[in-house]
């Protein structure tokens, strides 16, 4: 294992737990400028189809990158997305695609790194800045050594709002690709491992609405009322018994209600309350039961304290099942660069959205986990104040994508 630190802008860089096969393919100057790259797009986060520093800085590093290996093209596509279009050895065998993605949250940074955000109150407090990196990483390998059939190099917008894989898929830039991979950070497994699996890696994220509309009333004659916080009150506690009562317990889901809003004097029963939150499951039957299950007691329990209930449920991302073949080619790549007993399983049901399902409607792929936790690091939680994915994971990222984009483009030829 490579075990030692890479000065960098004297700042070092941690590269244990990344193994040798993997740090093998990129030469210093590269890895030194995948990371400079990854701290230049930490340190300049930006939002959902706001990402336009972030689109120049990867245009402009790819362009840089594969000056003696330029790519077929580079387009950009879904208002700040990149689309990477690197010739194969074959011109008539099938494309693949590796998608990265590159927008950041809205939360305030407490690292305390050096190369922090300078943006405050938004973070890179999921990884994208990783991911856009190692998508340029695989790229740079495909370049080198490239696969058998073209493969394109996917830079997405706005996962985090989960409609920025539906915009790329609505730009055609897509159409022609036959299987794609993917792969999220994960602070539960150290730098050299990876989950490749098939079966269910990610939820369905759709949210709910309900607003009950009564009628208001002062405070000390709620006789008068039909009301709306009492009906609020009686449906949030009714809600979880969709979970425990209605989905078959062998079944992963979740109902959580996240908000609630309603009145704004302390004497005053308002005419109306509205609550709401997430449903997550992963398949499609109990999808449709769930949200069948949040309009129907929203309407009995608005009937029985005399209000109206307007239901509003939309889909989000529906759930990554990752299918047999493809996570078995990812699951091979994984193999070859880490050794198989870095290839793990990853232990839970993971009931967080991702929008790379909406590629997976449209095509097959596979979604890896890849270990992002420095040797006695935390395992920090993705969406938190102090989330940072080691740098070690770039290049087990990088290596692993490209790898499998190979394997498939091979199967595939």
């Amino acid at each position: 294992m490579i075990s030692h630190l890479l000065p960098t802008d004297d700042v070092a860089i941690d590269l244990r737990g990344v193994p040798d096969a993997v740090l093998a393919q990129f030469s210093r100057p590269l890895q030194t400028s995948l990371i400079a790259l990854r701290r230049e797009l930490h340190q300049h986060p930006e939002l959902a189809f706001q990402e336009e520093r972030t689109c120049a800085t990867l245009e402009r590093t790819l362009a840089q990158l594969l000056i003696d290996t330029p790519p077929v093209s580079v387009q950009r596509v879904a208002g700040t997305g990149l689309v990477v279009h690197l010739r194969g050895r074959d011109p008539s065998a099938p494309i693949v695609a590796v998608r990265g993605d590159i927008d950041a949250l809205p939360i305030h940074e407490a690292t305390g790194v050096p190369w922090a955000s300078k943006h405050d109150g938004l973070m890179h407090a999921c990884g994208h800045d990783v991911h856009a990196a190692w998508a340029v990483g695989a790229a740079c390998l495909l370049a080198q050594n490239p696969a058998a059939g073209d493969v394109l190099i996917v830079l997405q917008p706005a996962e985090e709002t989960g409609n920025g894989a539906a915009a790329m898929l609505a730009s055609k830039s897509l159409d022609s690709v036959s299987v794609i991979f993917g792969a999220h950070v994960d602070r539960r497994f150290p730098v050299g491992q990876v989950v490749a699996q098939p079966g269910p890696l990610a939820a369905a994220a759709d949210t709910f609405t309900v607003t009950l509309r009564g009628r208001g009333a002062h405070g000390a004659r709620p006789h008068e009322s039909a009301d709306p916080v009492l009906g609020a009150g009686m449906l949030i506690a009714a809600l979880q018994g969709i979970v425990s009562r209605r989905v078959n317990p062998s079944v992963p889901a979740v109902v959580t209600v996240a908000t609630m809003r309603a009145g704004e004097a302390l004497n005053v029963i308002p005419d109306s309350a509205t609550i709401g939150g997430t449903l997550r499951t992963v398949d499609s039957a109990t999808r449709a039961l769930v949200a069948t299950e949040v309009r129907r007691i929203a309407e009995g329990i608005a009937a029985a304290y005399d209000l109206v209930a307007e239901v509003d449920i939309v889909n989000g991302p529906p759930p990554i099942v990752n299918p047999e073949r493809e996570a078995g080619w990812a699951r091979a790549a994984a193999q070859g660069l880490v050794g198989e007993v870095n290839v793990v399983p990853l232990g839970i049901t993971n009931m967080a959205g991702e929008d790379f399902a909406d590629y997976m409607e449209r095509m097959p792929g596979a979604f890896l986990r890849i270990g992002a936790r420095e040797p006695g690091g935390a395992a920090t939680p993705a969406h938190s104040p102090q989330f940072l994915a080691a740098e070690g994971a770039l290049f087990v990222g990088a290596a692993v994508l490209a790898e499998a984009a190979r394997i498939a483009s091979a199967a595939l030829a």
